[in-house]
């Protein structure tokens, strides 16, 4: 892998990482203030929220670093320096509409998740949702200053602000709604509502660091721009037609998530309750499904998220220069790193399901399960991640739309009968076929229009197989063994058994790549010099 794309996805990799381990712990105290039923609610303004924030930004930090990406690479660089200062504008105004719409449709959106005969949930959800919906001001604005700092191999400033924002939403959350509930002795409403206030704080803070960063790079970006070629005049209304031609898969790769968690708010208490389960039951089984497990299982997903960061602009390069053998090389490195850290990532936390929902939430035999069954959709859910953003790179956006709604087809017409037959389980079976589905079509589309081969990726692939089962058999004999000592169900126990059995499955797997020299082969000379520091190797 480049220096150049191994260093800018390590610094977005470790922003991303640490904005999602912040985002991951924060639920363990978040959990324990507003308690199961303030996490349903939650989770009923978030998704909408997120789909809202996809459709504000219309994917303006990928599009945009790829529009920049272009033209700097051809020595354009006033082209892209006119799009910041325009778009700057187009996205507060974009901010401003989607918030008005979200805020005054708050009750539609209530209505499709519950019955509308339940006045007083009504309410609740609305007051959530209207809460979150300010946020929808600013972090349009926001995502265009990262977009455009991206777009010049510039990783830094997204990685601390996202850290930033993070800190400051958390902070802001767990502050007000402990302070909501237990010092003013206010309702679980309300402390919900300022929790999802704290996505607008949050950007705030993101913002005020973006700023900082503008003011110190400003003398470097305006050495670049003295260096233009001025050889391209391209009107502001030809831009944003490129601009929306880009950001259209961009917005539909974002919504897919929360697209497929709306699936299941809008159906998953209805196909319940007609195979017996109460209102509440439902209810309880939904978050477990939507906010508890999926939070852990989007652990592994960081990665594959810092990689589709960076992927777009680098791939963008390589193919506007015609180098196909370096995008190839950026390909192979790019799929053998992601199946590296994900795979045992995804088969230890499927194995260690127990005691790793009991460490961040309470025992309980459905959300084991769950997230047992849950855990290797990660795998998808990372894959599709990055295939959507090779088809950017390689200018096959339309394709990504087409593999986005056959994805959702599949999930729409599976979700109910797959409820009706296994339960919760049958939601995250329906989820796992459409993401696969989604993902054969991005690879055929690759395969196709780039010219890629996957046989070292293939051969690699079975490798990292075989490395993941014998780092699964000890974990899973580690596991056993102190589960003789250690109760799994046990909120101190179960700390113990994960932060042993992870190390220890994590301490095998690297060592044994590092022996066949694999880690080498897919991080370069770099992690050479990391192992010669660590004294690992002479």
């Amino acid at each position: 892998m480049s220096s150049k794309l191994l260093r800018g996805t390590f610094i977005l990799t470790l922003g991303t990482f640490i904005s999602k381990f912040l985002g991951l712990f924060y639920v363990i105290p978040f959990y324990q203030i507003v308690g199961n039923e303030g996490t349903i609610l939650y989770n009923y303004s978030y998704v909408p929220y997120t789909i809202f924030i996809s459709v504000a930004t219309a994917g303006v930090p990928l599009a945009v670093s790829k529009f920049i990406s272009k033209y700097n690479a051809l020595e354009e660089y006033a082209v892209g320096r006119k799009l910041f200062k325009s778009g700057l504008i187009i996205m507060l105004c974009s901010g401003i509409v989607c918030f008005l719409i979200m805020y005054m449709g708050a009750p539609t959106l209530a209505k499709i998740f519950v019955d509308p005969e339940d006045v007083a949930m009504l309410q609740d959800i609305v007051s959530v949702i209207r809460a979150v919906s300010f946020a929808l001001i600013i972090i349009p604005f926001m995502s265009l200053i990262r977009g455009f700092f991206q777009g010049h191999q510039s990783m830094g400033p997204s990685a601390v602000s996202q850290v930033v924002e993070q800190i400051v939403r958390i902070a802001f959350l767990l502050a007000g709604a402990f302070v909501v509930l237990y010092v003013m002795d206010g309702d679980l409403v309300t402390a919900v509502s300022v929790a999802t206030f704290a996505a607008f704080i949050g950007g705030i803070g993101s913002l005020a660091v973006l700023f900082i960063y503008w003011y110190k790079r400003k003398p470097y970006l305006d050495q670049l721009l003295a260096k233009d070629k001025g050889t391209m005049d391209i009107s502001l209304t030809d831009m944003y037609k490129e601009i929306i031609l880009y950001s259209i898969p961009f917005v539909l790769v974002a919504l897919v998530n929360p697209l497929f968690q709306m699936i299941d708010l809008s159906t998953f208490n209805k196909a319940m309750q007609s195979i017996g389960y109460s209102g509440k039951e439902a209810g309880e089984a939904l978050s477990v499904l939507n906010y508890q497990t999926h939070k852990l299982v989007m652990i592994p997903v960081t990665l594959a998220t810092a990689f589709s960061l960076t992927l777009v602009p680098t791939i963008t390069n390589s193919f506007m220069k015609n180098d196909r053998l370096t995008m190839n090389r950026q390909l192979n490195q790019t799929f053998q790193v992601i199946l590296f850290l994900i795979l045992p990532a995804v088969v230890g936390l499927a194995l260690l399901a127990e005691p790793v929902y009991t460490l961040f939430y309470e025992h309980s035999e459905l959300g084991t399960a769950v997230l047992r069954a849950y855990a290797p959709v990660a795998m998808l859910f990372a894959l599709y991640a990055v295939t959507a953003a090779i088809l950017q790179g390689i200018n096959e956006q339309r394709f990504t739309i087409l593999s986005l709604l056959v994805g959702i087809l599949v999930k729409l017409a599976l979700n109910i009968p797959l409820i009706k037959w296994l339960e919760t389980e049958g939601a995250v079976l329906a989820t796992a076929l459409g993401y696969a589905v989604a993902i054969l079509i991005n690879l055929i589309v690759i395969k196709i229009f780039s010219g890629y081969q996957f046989r070292l990726v293939f051969r690699r692939s079975l490798l990292i197989v075989i490395l993941t089962l014998v780092m699964t058999v000890i974990t899973w004999l580690l596991y056993q063994m102190l589960m003789i000592f250690l109760d799994p169900t046990s909120g101190w126990h179960a700390i113990m058994i994960v932060f042993i059995c992870g190390g220890v499955g994590a301490s095998v797997y690297f060592y044994l790549a590092n022996r066949i020299r694999l880690l080498p082969l897919l991080f370069g000379d770099r992690i050479e010099r990391i192992l010669i520091k660590l004294k690992l190797k002479k």
